[in-house]
């Protein structure tokens, strides 16, 4: 399906692990603004899109963001990799371990396991990218909250990388939205969703 090079997007080399932390940031994983979601999302997406272009754009950042799975994955892996048994009880990550051991699991910092249902195709291209661009948002934020429980530096470093493509990923759903607006007019709304037009 594509080319696929075996390199995360930006380095993830984190020295010190950090079970408390990697329970916050689990939520860019699998909760409700994580990684996932925004994949499925766009890549669901892409299908009612009018233009090739956006469609493009849809592919495009709906494959980035597996790769920020993969990164965020990375970190969580890494913050916990060899725990003793005091360090698990001792930071709260006994709840986590309890299920999952050291595995990576799709779930939110609050425990909820993934599901789609927070994740919006509704079929029309203006309502799909307007949520993308708020999706984008979310994320950031999610980030910035991240960024302000965060004080290791290796950490830092990738979520501030991952924080600024959600302003780059919000830019493109924006320039997609003003591409869609130009091509749906009055004229031609109807011929790119018929389920719209109404009968007389």
């Amino acid at each position: 399906m594509w080319n696929y090079e075996k390199t995360l997007q930006y380095p993830v080399k984190i020295k010190n692990t950090n079970p408390a932390m990697a329970k916050v940031i689990i939520s860019q994983f699998g909760g409700p603004d994580g990684e996932l979601g925004a994949s499925m999302r766009y890549l669901s997406q892409r299908y009612s899109q009018p233009s090739d272009q956006v469609k493009g754009i849809l592919n495009d950042i709906g494959t980035e963001e597996l790769g920020h799975l993969e990164m965020v994955g990375a970190i969580v892996h890494q913050l916990t990799r060899c725990l003793s048994e005091e360090e698990i009880k001792k930071s709260g990550f006994d709840t986590y371990f309890v299920d999952h051991g050291l595995g990576v699991y799709l779930q939110s910092a609050a425990g909820t396991p993934w599901t789609a249902a927070g994740i919006a195709s509704k079929g029309d291209p203006i309502a799909d990218l307007t949520e993308d661009m708020a999706a984008e948002q979310k994320a950031r934020v999610t980030y910035d909250n991240i960024l302000i429980l965060c004080d290791d530096p290796d950490v830092k470093d990738v979520i501030r990388f991952l924080r600024q493509r959600e302003i780059v990923h919000f830019q493109r759903f924006g320039e997609a939205l003003n591409l869609t607006q130009e091509k749906l007019n009055a004229k031609n709304i109807y011929a790119v969703n018929p389920s719209m037009k109404l009968k007389k």
